[in-house]
């Protein structure tokens, strides 16, 4: 494994890769990497010639008083565990790289960045979908991996693609889950031994709710009050929002007839954390457990 900090260090080895018509898969992250990091790695080691992986802690996506400062690194551990996966380049540029003095250009989706998320985070899609245009053009990679736990910035890429006709293929990977269900998160390493054990009601709100969907609910107001219930049972847990929208658009829809998206983000304790899960779907199914 190759291990690059400037562009164009990157993207010579890249012009070489794509010479020798090799297919270039790409995973970009924010380091503090976890086995649903791994999983895109070993997804695009699969499928590609080469691996890109990114690790790069954007400071655009965060808000005034979120925890870009504390957000966790360890770039020896992160290179260990790329090196494990087979990642044939690992890029670790700095702020200045990414965003060099007189940096003015943003890239924002004005219909679906203000949205659940967007509207708790102002900025925050601004800011992912600015960073990931940036990753994309430095390494012009064929087929690009993202989790669905970030079922919104998910979204948002591909909305990013399309419109921008990169000649990309984003890959969406389902999310991958700890032995009691919660979805793995750089943040988890946030939460203490009670919060921890509380932040498994996000799982066991949404497997209610695809149990309800499985025997035949469909209006989302009853849904999402199941989802809600279980959630306010929690004490330590504080729901910032819950929703049920269309699995495309993201707008919000009174009766499931396609597929549709359940998407929510709480708080437990200090630490907030999001998950989600597609309803009427072929990938509707929510765990996948380690």
């Amino acid at each position: 494994m190759r291990t690059f900090n400037q562009i164009s260090t990157l993207r010579a080895y890249i012009q070489a890769a794509r010479e020798d018509r090799k297919t270039i898969g790409f995973v970009p992250t924010m380091g503090a990497l976890h086995e649903g990091h791994l999983t895109l790695m070993r997804k695009a080691r699969s499928e590609c010639d080469a691996v890109v992986v990114s690790v790069f802690v954007n400071p655009t996506q965060f808000g005034p008083g979120e925890d870009f400062e504390r957000y966790p690194r360890d770039l020896a551990r992160d290179s260990g565990l790329s090196q494990s996966a087979q990642v044939d380049a690992l890029f670790i540029p700095t702020v200045e790289e990414i965003y060099p003095a007189g940096s003015e250009t943003v890239i924002d989706l004005p219909k679906i960045a203000p949205k659940l998320d967007g509207q708790f985070r102002p900025g925050h899609f601004r800011g992912v979908a600015t960073v990931c245009t940036k990753l994309f053009n430095i390494v012009s990679p064929h087929r690009a991996y993202f989790g669905r736990k970030d079922y919104q910035q998910l979204k948002l890429v591909e909305r990013l693609v399309s419109d921008l006709f990169l000649p990309i293929t984003i890959v969406p990977i389902p999310t991958v889950r700890e032995p009691d269900g919660l979805a793995m998160s750089s943040r988890n390493a946030y939460l203490d031994a009670d919060s921890r054990k509380a932040a498994a009601v996000l799982y066991r709100s949404i497997c209610a709710v695809e149990r309800a969907y499985d025997s035949g609910g469909r209006d989302c107001a009853e849904l999402q009050d199941q989802l809600n219930q279980i959630l306010s049972a929690e004490p330590l847990a504080q729901t910032e929002y819950t929703a049920i929208v269309d699995a495309e658009t993201l707008d919000p829809i009174e009766t499931i007839t396609g597929t549709a998206a359940v998407l929510l983000a709480v708080k437990i304790g200090k630490t907030r954390l999001i998950d989600s899960c597609l309803l009427g779907s072929s990938v509707s199914k929510i765990a996948s457990r380690g």
